[in-house]
């Protein structure tokens, strides 16, 4: 959109830097999700590129942006940092108008958030000390099952003998896995106990805010169907999931940056 302004909101997320570029009306006119890897800064240099790119924009048309996510204080070209609560609620909200909880569930951490009337962040709960209810979690029993991620999540549909993996540690999680897989016990059935064990740690941060619907389900493990169905069937909800739901606290970000660029001084 040559000529336009833009603004920008940048996520820096353990295992992802996720940039949205929205116009003056607030539509999404570029976007980008790259691994962080061992470099903010690189990460970062490389998401805005490659948003800029499918915005067909360059960086002067930038008007304002703001950085969230553990790295936001890290990114250069920032005009001021928010905490990724307010900006999941923000973006979720902007996907579904009637949104009234917000899970997150991220690479390291998760999060469940109560939405207001008025749009705010009336209440949240989240787990950023332990790996257990992540996608971290996730990755490491995929390992352990020899299995990719997106392998596992498919096979535990198929699962006809759920099993239960009732450790909340991470750890401890991986050893109860290796003792189902030494007693002959199905990859499927492990697999799904593995995906509601997730839902478990989930449940267990929802009992603290409440869960009221429209649940929106924003993170990476969002792609997850597996994960989406053992969550719903704990929580009695159905879920509501983006086109693309690593974007949400980006999104939320760059609405916060256009509001801030169009406030009175």
């Amino acid at each position: 959109m040559p000529g336009g302004l833009l603004f920008a909101g940048v996520d820096v997320g353990s295992l992802s830097t996720d940039v949205v570029l929205i116009d003056e009306q607030g539509t999404i006119a570029g976007q980008a999700v790259v691994a962080t890897g061992a470099s903010i800064a690189r990460a970062y240099a490389e998401a805005m590129k490659s948003a800029l790119a499918s915005a067909c924009a360059i960086a002067s048309e930038i008007a304002f942006t703001v950085s969230t996510g553990y790295g936001r204080e890290r990114v250069p070209a920032s005009d001021l940092s928010l905490t990724e609560i307010g900006c999941h609620a923000r973006g979720a909200r902007q996907l579904f108008p009637d949104a009234v909880t917000v899970l997150d569930i991220g690479g390291q951490d998760s999060k469940v958030i109560r939405i207001g009337p008025n749009g705010r962040v009336s209440d949240f709960a989240m787990n950023d000390k332990c790996a257990a209810g992540t996608g971290r979690f996730l990755e490491v029993m995929a390992r352990t099952l020899e299995l990719d991620l997106e392998q596992m999540g498919e096979r535990a549909l198929q699962s006809t003998r759920p099993l239960s993996v009732s450790s909340m540690c991470t750890v401890f999680a991986e050893s109860e896995v290796v003792s189902l897989i030494a007693s002959g016990a199905a990859p499927a059935d492990i697999a799904w106990g593995i995906h509601t064990a997730i839902a478990d740690r989930i449940a267990a941060l929802a009992d603290r805010v409440g869960v009221v619907q429209p649940v929106v389900m924003t993170g990476g493990v969002a792609k997850n169907r597996a994960a989406r169905k053992a969550i719903e069937e704990r929580l009695r909800v159905r879920l509501l999931v983006p086109e693309e739901p690593q974007i949400a606290g980006a999104l939320g970000a760059a609405l916060f940056a256009r509001e801030k660029r169009f406030a009175p001084h």
